[in-house]
């Protein structure tokens, strides 16, 4: 039943985010995550492919003229630097035309942007369709997580944002397990094996879009955007398939708020809300990203040639040792995620990003002592990895929740775009060229510097972490066309 009411100048009265918040999870819910959380798979799959095809790709026959630090160093940045630039066009598209035009359009640039990097054969080509592949995927990022944390309810946003954002270690896990079949040369040419993995990335962004099709747009933007009427009707469809599916009466929503519609917010509006209205958020989001974007960014990319040249493993092999901390780090976020709606998001976002810091930089010690053989480096970065994948997958989380329904995207956006330019962009370069010197202190040197970043954001996040858990988006941030509030839950 509707419950939206219409109300004079341009307004109207709504209980659409409380009528969301309160179903219970249902069939449709996994069909929100499926359609849309299964991109950061694509998004793992690529990034772990290209780390560990680095060496081959260096190789005498593989159809590209073109070094293994150019790979993970010049390669890895333009990828950033796309998903960066990406994140901040697409994400301010995304709150002027809506969560679902966007989420296609940039599963679309991505697709497109993998099949031509599969028959790259020049190194130029290489890069320019790695940046765009990037493009596509920072879009992905700051459509797909406003869309979800707007249709997921509140007392399952926290566990359900973490293990979406930490399916990226699933595609890890895949990327990992197909470079070693790509890269077996008794069953692909050198210069074939490698373009397949490409060609895998596009059947399955194929698959996910027949799928995301039937994912609708967010209520709670339709209803802000002069769309009430479908809104109501579209939650009033949703009510009734969670009925049919569970057998009872959902109870009746807690609030109702008045929105004065509008068309548009500007970059100005954003700005200001962003950096005068909540500065202390904004500090926050800008320590998780940088933290977690540098130890990620600048570290895994190059663990790989970490292998190959301090422990002499064969490049056809490093994907058996990258599968093992991809698996570590999914388990993070689904291990753990639950915890981030019961315990609470500031005790378990410090906690997470505090402890992975020290793990790593006791690992750091170990690996200047020469204690660590391929296969004990290994298992601490799994334990390491374990924490710091739930504190960075509580990043995203964190800042797509904490500000106003109007900036939501491009909020994502901005501190995706900056701390990721921060730790990803100068981080690949560095580290490949920490890695590629050989010299056991400057590898070290990297650990440590993505270490302190870590325990520095976790502190942070120990000081201004919202306590959002189990309330409402509205509730943490109310939306900037908030004209009235009535209930209990609209505060």
């Amino acid at each position: 039943m509707s419950t939206g009411s219409a109300a004079p100048s341009g307004t109207v009265t709504t209980s659409v985010p409380a009528r969301l918040d309160r179903l219970p999870w249902s069939r449709w819910h996994w069909m929100v995550v499926i359609g849309l959380g299964t991109v950061w798979i694509l998004d793992g799959l690529e990034v772990t492919i290209v780390g560990n095809i680095a060496g081959r790709l260096s190789e005498e026959g593989s159809g590209l003229p073109i070094s293994s630090a150019q790979v993970t160093g010049v390669a890895a940045a333009l990828y950033v630097a796309g998903a960066c630039s990406g994140a901040l066009f697409f994400g301010w598209l995304t709150d002027r035309f809506g969560r679902k035009k966007l989420f296609i359009i940039t599963l679309a640039v991505y697709l497109a942007a993998t099949a031509l990097t599969a028959v790259s054969f020049s190194s130029w080509w290489f890069f320019v369709f790695r940046f765009f592949t990037g493009f596509g995927i920072g879009g992905e990022y700051a459509a797909i997580n406003s869309a979800i944390d707007e249709l997921i309810p509140s007392l399952y946003r926290g566990r359900v944002d973490l293990i979406i954002n930490g399916s990226f270690w699933l595609g890890a896990i895949g990327g990992s397990l197909l470079s070693i079949v790509a890269l077996d040369t008794s069953l692909f040419a050198m210069d074939v094996g490698w373009r397949l993995t490409f060609a895998l990335g596009v059947v399955l962004g194929l698959v996910i879009l027949l799928v995301r099709r039937n994912v609708p747009e967010s209520p709670r933007w339709m209803f802000i955007h002069g769309r009430s009427q479908e809104a109501e009707d579209l939650v009033s469809s949703i009510e009734e398939r969670v009925r049919a599916e569970k057998g009872t009466e959902l109870p009746p929503p807690a609030s109702e708020m008045t929105i004065r519609q509008r068309k548009s917010t500007g970059f100005l509006t954003v700005a200001r809300t962003v950096f005068t209205a909540y500065p202390k958020r904004t500090v926050l989001g800008l320590s998780l990203f940088i933290g977690q974007a540098f130890l990620y960014n600048a570290i895994t990319f190059g663990f790989g040639a970490i292998l190959t040249k301090f422990f002499d493993v064969p490049t056809g092999s490093t994907g058996y040792y990258f599968a093992v901390i991809a698996a570590g780090n999914f388990l993070g976020p689904l291990l753990l995620g639950r915890l981030f709606d019961t315990i609470g998001r500031k005790v378990m976002i410090t906690s997470t990003y505090v402890l992975s810091g020290l793990l790593l930089f006791g690992t750091a010690y170990l690996f200047g002592q020469g204690s660590l053989t391929a296969t004990s480096l290994t298992a601490c970065w799994s334990v390491v990895l374990f924490f710091a994948s739930a504190g960075a997958s509580s990043a995203y989380l964190t800042v797509s929740e904490i500000f106003p329904m109007e900036t939501r995207a491009m909020a994502i956006a901005f501190f995706y775009a900056v701390g990721t330019a921060a730790g990803g962009i100068s981080g690949p370069l560095l580290f490949a060229k920490l890695t590629e010197s050989g010299v056991v202190g400057d590898t070290v040197l990297a650990f440590q510097i993505g270490a302190g970043l870590m325990v520095a954001a976790g502190l942070v996040a120990s000081v201004f972490a919202v306590r959002a858990e189990r309330r409402s988006l509205e509730d943490i941030a109310m939306p900037l066309s908030a004209a009235t509030e009535v209930g209990a839950g609209a505060r």
